[in-house]
């Protein structure tokens, strides 16, 4: 007599919160060829991303080059983003900076742009201790009416949201959620089973991983290119199709690694390749390089064969 396996995950049957949705995507910022910012081609791309699949858009974040915008850039791709969405999905923006000041006017300047929420950095370079990541998030939570995400992403900051400092912030009733590149499941599990955050990975590898021990979802850089499979991975596990969402998320391994951990950052290599499909994008701005015509073909082969699988 045969049995059948178990399958390799088993669906939560509580599901955490999610104010943003389950699928974001950390769009990139489209540039003119002369570098120049392209609203009406990053109206297009989120029109793009929303019809496949992603509940929210995250902007002028890491993949949208978020050093090289100015504040009037960062309002204008807000409002043409909000604009072009409607309430169809969530358009959260991206306010971090080293200066608690300087971020509390981003964060009011977002909101009177039309965003749903905010997405905050740990301050960077200064390296700040704990009590002063603690008290600069709580500035910006404190003087805007929008939902807020901490970016916990110490391989760029240098400095870690310590668990304890998250359950802290999570007491705050406009600190909300969190993207979380720490690479630390262990202490995200900490911070999961004492609070009510709504944790999002922004590390396409662990989509499943943090999914299945009680995440929100996702903040992806490759679905600007591929929204589709990522929603369908979540989509199977929440359908109690787990082998499936392990399957699905092991076919886009290929695409996430040569876009991902090639040694370009994901801006470089995402905007690669939607110029290659012949998706709004246009060159990265200074001091990153475009990638070149052979790092391009390659991610495209690598697009073209996930495509094929799926």
């Amino acid at each position: 007599m045969t049995t059948t396996p178990p399958p390799l995950l088993r669906p939560r049957s509580q599901p955490r919160p999610r104010p943003f949705g389950r699928a974001l995507c950390a769009m990139v910022t489209p540039f003119t060829g002369e570098g120049l910012l392209d609203l009406d081609g990053a109206q297009r791309l989120a029109e793009r991303l929303v019809a496949e699949g992603c509940d929210g858009l995250v902007l002028s974040g890491t993949t949208g080059e978020s050093p090289t915008l100015t504040d009037a850039e960062r309002s204008a791709l807000v409002r043409a983003v909000a604009e072009a969405v409607g309430d169809r999905a969530s358009v959260v923006a991206g306010i971090g900076t080293a200066d608690t000041r300087h971020s509390v006017a981003l964060a009011l300047e977002a909101e009177k742009a039309g965003a749903d929420g905010l997405l905050a950095v740990t301050p960077y370079y200064s390296r700040p201790p704990q009590d002063a990541v603690e008290a600069h998030f709580r500035a910006i939570a404190d003087a805007c009416g929008l939902p807020l995400a901490l970016y916990d992403i110490p391989g760029r900051t240098g400095t870690r949201i310590e668990p304890e400092t998250m359950l802290r912030l999570a007491e705050h009733p406009r600190i909300v959620a969190v993207k979380d590149c720490a690479y630390d499941l262990l202490g995200t599990q900490k911070v999961l089973a004492r609070a009510e955050l709504a944790y999002y990975t922004g590390c396409d590898e662990y989509v499943l991983a943090l999914y299945a021990i009680g995440g929100a979802g996702y903040v992806s850089t490759v679905a600007n290119v591929t929204p589709r499979h990522f929603r369908s991975i979540i989509d199977a596990f929440d359908r109690g199709e787990t082998d499936e969402a392990a399957r699905l998320q092991r076919l886009g391994i290929a695409l996430t690694e040569s876009m991902m951990a090639s040694g370009l950052p994901g801006a470089v290599t995402t905007k690669a390749l939607l110029g290659a499909l012949g998706l709004p994008a246009g060159p990265v701005r200074a001091p990153l390089r475009s990638a070149g015509r052979e790092t391009t073909d390659g991610l495209l082969t690598e697009y073209e064969r996930l495509m094929a699988a799926t």
